[in-house]
């Protein structure tokens, strides 16, 4: 990485600069490993006292933290730091990180009748299925695999051993990490005198614009309809998502988090680390879920919603359950008796 002025990187970023526009940086670091070339950030209140001790030549900032960085050396007073620093690790990506090659690997073996755009990258040991499309400026990691009639958006990047599979599509500017698997079969088998039968999965896996997908995350195929993933969804390692699930604009799904088949998820809802989402609820836009908690009917209404509840046998799980959720008012009543029990005594 060559080094790059301060004032460059102020103006990329905008807010007011305090401090040597011509000042070098060669790395973005956190408050406490900066060092003297570094720029880091400030945007958490509990980190403040670190503001004092950092050796970072540039320190991003709130307006409500201005003066204590200024004390201190050089400042990029911003209105939202996590947000500049965001953008500003994209910038350096994109400065830094080597592009794959242009063109199909020797190594790649891709059906005659698919599309690939004279800029993309495929890479080692790729298999593009007959009728697959990938876009101008996408990106297919080694050992990567593109089904039949599966289509990757234009400056898509699949990491090496992702599969896409027959007809599931993606499309522009995504991200997609190693091990991920879209269009694996859903869970769907009928009951027979103690035996399953298999119900074929006929549907697909349609994702949107925008889209970041973790590590080793699955997504299966819709029975009939497609499983639908919108625009500008963010999903971490290790997640389920069901057969006919839907997945509204926006939303952010931490690592472990599992949906069960046709759930529909709102837009701009977060569902944290190890929740669970029951088989056909609706969550509404905006809603919240703390991790760990299970979700197992409807919410129709934006908030933050939590719980954890030990397991038991079904009948005295269900019977406690209903209890708990009426603690509350319990409490209420109980203070009410005893209101009037002390009044009586009196």
């Amino acid at each position: 990485m060559t080094e790059v002025a301060l004032g460059e990187l102020a103006a990329r970023l905008g807010g007011e600069l305090i401090g040597d526009p011509a000042q070098s940086i060669d790395r973005i670091a956190t408050l406490e490993a900066a060092s003297p070339t570094s720029i880091a950030f400030l945007a958490n209140p509990r980190y403040q006292a670190q503001l004092a001790t950092t050796r970072a030549a540039c320190v991003i900032v709130a307006p409500a933290f201005r003066e204590a960085a200024a004390v201190r050396g050089a400042a990029i007073v911003i209105d939202d730091p996590y947000l500049a620093f965001a953008r500003l690790t994209q910038w350096w990506a994109e400065r830094t990180r080597q592009a794959p090659p242009v063109g199909i690997h020797a190594s790649a073996v891709v059906d005659v009748t698919a599309e690939v755009a004279p800029d993309a990258s495929v890479g080692p040991f790729v298999v593009v299925g007959a009728g697959a499309r990938i876009g101008a400026g996408a990106a297919i990691g080694a050992h990567g695999v593109i089904g039949t009639d599966a289509s990757v958006g234009a400056g898509t990047r699949l990491a090496p051993r992702v599969t896409l599979g027959d007809g599931c599509s993606i499309g522009e500017r995504g991200i997609v990490h190693s091990g991920v698997v879209i269009g694996a079969d859903g869970f769907g088998f009928a009951p027979d005198r103690g035996a399953w039968q298999k119900i074929e999965q006929l549907g697909a896996v349609r994702i949107g614009n925008d889209v970041e997908i973790g590590a080793n995350t699955c997504i299966d195929r819709g029975a009939l309809d497609d499983t639908v993933i919108a625009d500008g969804v963010k999903l971490d390692n290790l997640i389920q998502i069901g057969h006919n699930v839907r997945i509204g604009e926006h939303t952010a799904i931490a690592g472990c988090a599992a949906i069960a088949g046709s759930a529909v998820i709102g837009a701009h809802c977060m569902i944290g680390g190890g929740a669970a989402i029951a088989g056909h609820v609706t969550l509404a836009d905006h809603v919240t879920v703390s991790g760990a908690t299970s979700i197992t009917h409807s919410i129709t209404k934006p908030g933050h919603y939590s719980g954890v509840f030990p397991f038991d046998d079904n009948a005295s799980w269900e019977k406690n359950a209903v209890t708990l959720r009426q603690l509350y008012a319990l409490r209420n009543r109980v203070r009410a008796l005893e209101r009037g029990a002390e009044t009586n005594q009196q």
